[in-house]
């Protein structure tokens, strides 16, 4: 199983979201460091949009996913873009 299928997996199960991406972005970062060739699963984009996250601050929903993929991020994810938003909020996804 991929980086992305897990990233999908856990969040599906920790929010319920009503919409969700996982979108690889590595290529984009290839050579940003010498480690990061663009070829491995080091970049995440993740758009959620869940009830979970209604009347929660900022800080708190990404408080909120860090928890959940804290695991992922010690085994080596290097970036975690998130896009973080409730039914009804706007988004840019």
């Amino acid at each position: 199983m991929s980086l992305r299928e897990r990233i999908q997996n856990k969040l599906n199960e920790a929010f319920s979201p009503v919409r969700l991406n996982v979108i690889d972005e590595s290529h984009m970062h290839a050579g940003h460091h010498p480690d990061i060739t663009g070829t491995g699963e080091t970049h995440m984009r993740v758009q959620i949009v869940s009830e979970s996250f209604s009347g929660k601050s900022r800080v708190d929903r990404h408080r909120a996913l860090n928890e959940v993929l804290k695991p992922e991020l010690d085994a080596g994810l290097h970036a975690l873009a998130l896009e973080i938003a409730a039914p009804g909020e706007k988004t840019r996804f």
